[in-house]
């Protein structure tokens, strides 16, 4: 048979372990010829980036004898789900099974799987649960033109372990999705042995000397392994996930974060855009850049996820450098726009000015009041690009209640209370455009 065991909510699973051959007896409890067991064989983490959890699978090899075999977890200070621990064997599947797990007494942190063995020898098992204190991020960093008509666009992803426990030799999985838990992983983890107080937290906790350096240098041996060829990061569609798994193999040690390369994308088309809204900036235009992430795009193979974005510009042929700004973006599904706040500048001047005002139409009730009128606005905005590059100009202008626009820009209708105008300005230069604003009061209102 192949076993398979979960532990219930009382119970506390481990990171480290330990075997002892014991026979079934009154003093099956008795801690004694416990040995240490070996270091996990492999590691594989997946984490998720919409919460605070992560799938980690490990294999071991243990050595069985035929019989009664204990298997030893300690989980102290670590953020493992205790509901979510698995066990089974995955070499002689049919001859080893999970009898019994129990808290050995006056023993804190530790449970004791008893596990039934028809042979004697090396097995191969894996260990299957769920922790906290995982987590991933990804940047980005655009590099536009000179012209500001094509970008060059790199991402990253930064694994971050705060969980308590090293894991050596981990392969990473990354997934981009929304998932829902009715209970939160960290707070199970902290739930503690039934009559105990929980532990405190889990904080970043110093690691002793030893497993420290050891940790130092395997992130060091992984690093070296790799320094001449730049990990890849393999994409796939998982229904409503996506799933990016990290080249290789790598030492993640508690307390640690490290930065791995996700996609390079040259020459993505872009618009260098401007939009001033005085509603929502005052009288600042703001900048964008604006693209798509679509395959016409040199993008378009896989969403993007959230991140962190840091923008720069190459200002002269020989491509010195200027930061532009830095901004977020939500995720972005294939084929779908975006656009980069990237702050106020100063080259790009809107100027709206109100010309003339007049009420009129006037219409009065039988006792002689006003009970309906009009008023009409005219307005001359001012625009002036000082950039030695084009650019394309968004203006919304905001108008409540009943109205009713003329001019000879073309605009476009967002909304009930909203236009915007869409200018095209060559470098350095300046034009003026006019309108006539008819809003109509009481009576004079259409239904």
């Amino acid at each position: 048979m192949n076993p398979r065991f979960t532990f219930p909510l009382s119970c506390i699973p481990t990171c480290a372990l330990a075997l002892a051959g014991l026979l079934l007896a009154p003093h099956a409890h008795a801690r004694i010829n416990v040995v240490t067991l070996p270091d996990r064989d492999s590691t594989q983490l997946t984490i998720y980036n919409s919460a605070d959890l992560t799938l980690v699978k490990e294999t071991r090899i243990l050595t069985f004898r035929k019989g009664l075999n204990r298997l030893e977890f300690s989980w102290a200070n670590t953020l493992i789900d205790p509901t979510s621990v698995e066990f089974r064997a995955l070499t002689h599947a049919d001859e080893v099974d999970v009898l019994d797990a129990s808290f050995p007494p006056r023993v804190a942190n530790t449970l004791e799987w008893g596990i039934k063995s028809e042979f004697a020898g090396e097995v191969k098992v894996e260990i299957r649960y769920f922790t906290s204190g995982i987590s991933w991020a990804a940047d980005y960093v655009a590099e536009a033109s000179q012209t500001e008509k094509l970008m060059d666009l790199a991402g990253a992803v930064r694994v971050n372990n705060n969980s308590g426990e090293d894991y050596e030799n981990a392969q990473v999985r990354l997934i981009v999705g929304v998932i829902r838990l009715v209970e939160n992983i960290a707070q199970l983890a902290q739930q503690g042995r039934p009559g105990q107080p929980p532990p405190p937290p889990v904080t970043d906790m110093p690691m002793a000397p030893a497993p420290r350096m050891a940790a130092m240098r395997g992130m060091a041996e992984a690093n070296f392994a790799t320094a001449a060829k730049p990990k890849e990061i393999i994409k796939e569609g998982l229904s409503e996930y996506f799933m990016y798994t990290v080249e290789g193999r790598d030492t993640i040690p508690t307390g640690w974060a490290k930065r791995l390369p996700s996609f390079t994308a040259k020459e993505v088309p872009i618009t260098s855009l401007y939009k001033y809204e005085r509603e929502r900036w005052g009288n600042a235009v703001m900048r964008y850049y604006k693209f798509t992430n679509s395959v016409p795009s040199k993008l378009g193979t896989e969403p993007l996820p959230d991140g962190a974005v840091k923008a720069f510009r190459f200002t002269t042929e020989d491509k010195l450098y200027a930061f532009v700004g830095r901004t977020s973006v939500k995720y972005i599904p294939i084929n779908e726009a975006v656009e980069l706040e990237l702050g106020h500048d100063q080259e790009i001047l809107v100027k709206p000015v109100l010309m003339n005002w007049a009420k009129t139409d006037l219409q009065f009730d039988n006792n002689g009041n006003v009970k309906g009128w009009a008023t009409k606005e005219t307005w001359e905005i001012e625009v002036q690009n000082s950039k030695e590059i084009d650019v394309m100009l968004d203006i919304r202008r905001n108008f409540p209640g009943d109205w009713t626009l003329v001019t000879d820009a073309k605009y476009e209708k967002v909304d009930a209370t909203k236009v915007k105008f869409l200018l095209p300005l060559k470098s350095r230069e300046k034009l003026k455009l006019t309108y006539e604003l008819t809003t109509r009061h009481g009576s004079n209102v259409q239904k």
